[in-house]
Order: C-alpha cells, then sequence, then structure tokens
C-alpha cells in the first residue's frame, strides 16, 4: 500500500531511471473523511511506492514532491471572496513558475470539458494557464480529449464493489426512483422533481439524497410539497446510509444537464442498480462496457415517459444480471497512476 501524508494516445510504459523508484504526489484534493468520493480510489488503491500528499497552499507552494496531480483545478481558485480569489490566481501562477523551474511535471484529471459553474474571466485566463503547464493529462473515459496538445493516457474511474461489501444491502423497494449525489443546478434535481409530477403511476416514488448548494434546499422543498410520492434526505450521507438507500432503489436517475463524467453512475452500478442518464458518447461508452440494460439513455429533456418506459427496462433484467466492471478495480488503477506519473516525471527530467 502507499503511505499518504496530511482511449490512450500515450501508452503507460514505465520510465526509465530519471525516475524515481519512490514517488511523492502533491494532490489538489483533501484527505478522505469517511464519506465517498474519488480521492478514496486514489488513497486505498495506490501502488506500492507512491506517496500521497493532501492539499494545502502551503504545501504545494513550499513543499518537496516528485508530481503535482490536479483535480479540478478551479477549486483551488475558488475562494469565499474577491480579495482571496485574487490571491489564489496569484498563487496558483507562482505555483506554475516553481515547478516549471523545479521540473515537476503537472498531471491533470479531465474530470469535466469544463467547469459546471462558469467563472470569471481572470479564472478562466489562469486555468488555461495552467492547462498550457500541464505535462500529461488523464481521461476517465475513452471519449476525453485533452484540452491542448499534450499527451492524454486513459484511467478509468474505479468501481466501488470492495468499499461497500461490508454494508447491508437492501432489497429494492418496487416503485422507488432515485436521485442521489451533490444537488447543484446542473443536476437537474428541479427537471426531476417536475416531470414526476406527470407520471400517472401512484406506485412509484420519488427518492432524493444528497447535499444541496445554495438555493437548492429550497428548490427541493417547494417541489416536494407538491407530491406526496416523493421525498428527500438533504444532507451528505455516510457509505453505510448511501448504500441502503441506493439498494433499496429499483431505479437511479441522474438527470444532469451536462453529463461528461459520473461518479454516482459507478456508485449505482456498483451496487447492482441500473441508472437512467442523458444520451452523451462517455454514457454510450459506458453502456457498451458494463452490457446492456445498466444504463439507459434518454435524448433532450426528460420526460414522466423516460422514467416509465425505464422502470419497465429495468424490471425485464434477468435477477442474476449484474453490470460487468472488469478493469475498474482499484489496484489495477493504482498501477495505471504510478506508471503516468512516471512517465510524467521522465517527461520533464529527460528534456535537455
Amino acid at each position: 500500500m502507499a503511505r499518504t501524508s496530511s482511449a490512450a494516445s500515450l501508452p503507460l510504459q514505465p520510465a526509465d531511471a530519471i525516475a524515481p523508484d519512490r514517488i511523492a504526489v502533491q494532490l489538489t484534493l483533501r484527505p478522505p473523511d469517511g464519506r465517498t468520493k474519488y480521492v478514496d480510489q486514489l488513497v486505498d488503491g495506490a501502488a506500492d511506492g507512491v506517496e500521497l500528499r493532501y492539499f494545502s497552499w502551503r504545501s504545494a507552494l513550499s513543499g518537496s514532491y516528485d508530481v503535482f496531480h490536479a483535480h479540478w483545478p478551479e477549486l483551488m481558485i475558488r475562494g469565499s471572496s474577491a480579495a482571496k480569489r485574487f490571491a489564489q490566481r496569484r498563487a496558483m501562477q507562482v505555483l506554475r513558475l516553481r515547478l516549471r523551474l523545479l521540473r515537476v511535471p503537472i498531471v491533470r484529471t479531465v474530470h469535466n470539458l469544463a467547469p459546471h459553474e462558469v467563472g470569471s474571466a481572470p479564472e478562466r485566463r489562469a486555468l488555461a494557464a495552467f492547462d498550457r503547464s500541464t505535462t500529461l493529462f488523464i481521461a476517465l473515459n475513452p471519449t476525453t480529449k485533452a484540452p491542448t496538445s499534450a499527451p492524454l493516457v486513459r484511467i478509468p474511474h474505479g468501481h466501488y464493489l470492495h468499499r461497500f461489501s461490508d454494508f447491508p444491502h437492501a432489497e429494492p423497494v418496487s416503485g422507488r426512483i432515485l436521485y442521489f449525489g451533490i444537488i447543484r443546478e446542473y443536476k437537474g434535481v428541479d427537471r426531476l422533481l417536475d416531470v414526476f409530477r406527470d407520471v400517472s403511476d401512484d406506485r412509484l416514488t420519488l427518492r432524493v439524497v444528497g447535499s444541496p448548494s445554495r438555493g437548492q434546499a429550497e428548490m427541493v422543498a417547494d417541489r416536494l410539497a407538491l407530491d406526496p410520492r416523493a421525498s428527500a434526505r438533504l444532507a451528505y450521507v455516510d457509505d453505510e446510509e448511501l448504500v441502503d438507500e441506493v439498494t433499496r432503489a429499483e431505479l437511479v436517475v441522474l438527470p444532469y444537464r451536462e453529463m461528461h463524467n459520473s461518479g454516482s453512475v459507478l456508485v449505482a452500478l456498483s451496487l447492482g442498480r441500473p441508472s437512467l442518464v442523458p444520451r452523451s458518447p462517455t454514457n454510450t461508452a459506458l453502456s457498451e462496457e458494463v452490457g446492456a440494460g445498466w444504463i439507459i439513455q434518454y435524448d433532450g429533456e426528460l420526460e414522466a415517459r423516460h422514467i416509465v418506459d425505464a422502470i419497465d427496462q429495468v424490471r425485464a433484467l434477468p435477477i442474476e444480471s449484474r453490470p460487468d466492471l472488469g478493469g475498474r478495480d482499484w489496484s489495477v488503477i493504482g498501477e495505471q497512476h504510478r506508471a503516468a506519473y512516471r512517465r510524467a516525471i521522465q517527461m520533464v527530467r529527460g528534456r535537455s
């Protein structure tokens, strides 16, 4: 196991002796907190010889490490005030200069094609400069393109089979539909609650589980008052409660207005629950990977008929059917990350 502290256009072959045997990696992520997040698979699946360090500006600007691994870089510069955001953009500029002078590569995982909430013009310029400084990009799916001409490797999002195996799994409640995850405007929970009222089958129920962003709690409460079949748990739940909520559902619905990668889909698949999602190249590729019936796609805006049709498709799945999640084991992903880190180090330290 690694130690921690507070598609492909480029093959993941081992680098030569330019890369160290032990690799210290500065992440832009916070430590695991017992609730399922992307950082969990990096930590629990990290390969031998990889030491992960969690983010603080002090660590990033003064620490000693071999690789800077960025996730959602916009979150590094979205402070709570204009003064903080200005200071963070300047800190990012200093960080880029420091890493270039020390020949420390930037590796960035491309979770989204663009930030879900559009930032200011200064933020966009800072992020574009960060991308130009990036040595190697990591794509989570075969449809992602690199933001620049820098090399790209594919390392898929891991499954959660082992992480959830120790928790009790509930039997599905007939007709129960679930949305789970952080409730943000782009995720379309308002649309889901609105169209569910048009579902005439009173045997269907809707459950919304997740932590709401600003204004979303009020939106959910207003719509719940209009339909007694809908209920909500507006909180960031722990893994045991998450497993219970997901396994009680017959169908998971993720009506994102823009969907490129989604950890929630992998959670649902890991717990044996099909998902209704908007059609996209990423979701089509995932559907082909995991097998028929597990990723149900709709075109255009979500409508009541999509939900009804999806329930019928779910009930047609063989009882013993399971999605194919081979190749998404965390230990495999850890080895692939180590190879990507070594390759990135070779790229910057091997330059004349």
